[in-house]
Parts: structure tokens; C-alpha cells; sequence
């Protein structure tokens, strides 16, 4: 009897939730999370590319052949994944930190020092955000070895992801000045 039970139970078995590939919405205005958008799938394109190259590499290994462009890609695609992958974390605040002791505040002392974490984090941001833009413009004339393209594009992923750091950075230093506590800035934390 329990062997014909079987089928109709499975066909009545909830179904399994789905897990969304990006985290929920993040709080903040159009432009922010439009950007942060963009972040996210750049991020989740460059890595499925990535995964492609060294799987096609191991592929070419196997068989004693190789292909030099896909390495110097993944280099390429390592440092533009490197920088917005960075973004990521700072559009979520998931940026290094040291949570024991600021956990601890008081909610006004938490925000001061917030405040003081996200300013010094821009400064930081902001110094690659500066040089990475130099690096840029400086690298015009040199060329990949394999690719053949412009340095400067390499350089570019340092400075693009540097850039959409110190945006997220800023918005949340604004957040804080006026007031919005941690858990309404990162809901997804909480």
C-alpha cells in the first residue's frame, strides 16, 4: 500500500523555493541601483567567462595544445572581476571589517563611527579611483602581449570598479549623516 502512495505524495510535495541568482533589491534611488545592477550582472558575466577559459584550458592541456589569448583574457578578465567584484561588496556594505567592537555602540556612537569607517573606505577607494584613471590615460600606447589591445583597458576595470566603490561609499556616508541606522542601509544583512 505504501508503494502506491509514493507517486501521489511526490506529485503533491511542495515545490523547492527558488534561489534568486542576485541578492533582493537594495535600498536607494534609481540611479544607485541601477548601478548596482549592472555591477552584478558584469560581475556574474565576467566570472561565466572565466569558468569557460580555464575549463576550455584544461580541455587544450589535456590534448597538449594551447591557446595563449584565453590566458592573457583571464588575466584581463581577473582584474576587472577583482574591481567590481569589490563594488559588489561595497554597494551591500560587505567591505572588510571589524564587527565585534562597532556592534557593540550605542546607535549613535555606531553611526559616527560608521561614518568614519565609509570616509576613510573613500579615501582609500578614491586614491585607485585617481591613479587607475592615470593608469588609463597613460596606457594608450602599450599593447597586450597576445590580444593586442590597449593596456589601457586592463587599467579601465581598476578604475571603473574604483569608481562605482567610491559612488556606493558616497551614498552611504550620506545615509549616515542623516541618520539611517546599518540595518536599514543593508537590509539583506539583518
Amino acid at each position: 500500500m505504501s508503494e502506491s502512495l509514493a507517486p501521489m505524495q511526490a506529485r503533491h510535495a511542495a515545490p523547492t523555493p527558488r534561489v534568486p541568482l542576485l541578492p533582493g533589491r537594495m535600498p536607494g534611488p534609481l540611479p544607485i541601483r541601477m548601478l548596482g545592477r549592472v555591477v552584478d550582472w558584469a560581475v556574474i558575466g565576467m566570472g561565466a567567462v572565466m569558468v569557460v577559459l580555464v575549463f576550455s584550458n584544461v580541455l587544450l592541456h589535456v590534448v597538449d595544445r594551447d591557446m595563449a589569448w584565453t590566458t592573457e583574457l583571464g588575466e584581463f578578465l581577473m582584474v576587472w572581476v577583482s574591481f567590481f567584484g569589490g563594488a559588489a561588496a561595497t554597494q551591500r556594505g560587505g567591505h572588510m571589517a571589524i564587527t565585534e567592537f562597532v556592534n557593540k555602540l550605542s546607535p549613535r556612537a555606531r553611526l559616527r563611527a560608521d561614518f568614519v569607517l565609509q570616509a576613510f573606505s573613500l579615501v582609500v577607494v578614491g586614491s585607485l579611483m585617481f591613479y587607475g584613471w592615470r593608469l588609463v590615460q597613460g596606457n594608450w600606447g602599450n599593447e597586450l602581449t597576445v590580444l593586442e589591445w590597449p593596456m589601457a583597458y586592463q587599467y579601465m576595470g581598476m578604475a571603473l570598479g574604483s569608481t562605482a566603490m567610491a559612488v556606493f561609499l558616497g551614498f552611504d556616508l550620506v545615509q549616515i549623516a542623516r541618520g539611517v541606522p546599518r540595518d536599514e542601509r543593508y537590509p539583506a544583512e539583518s
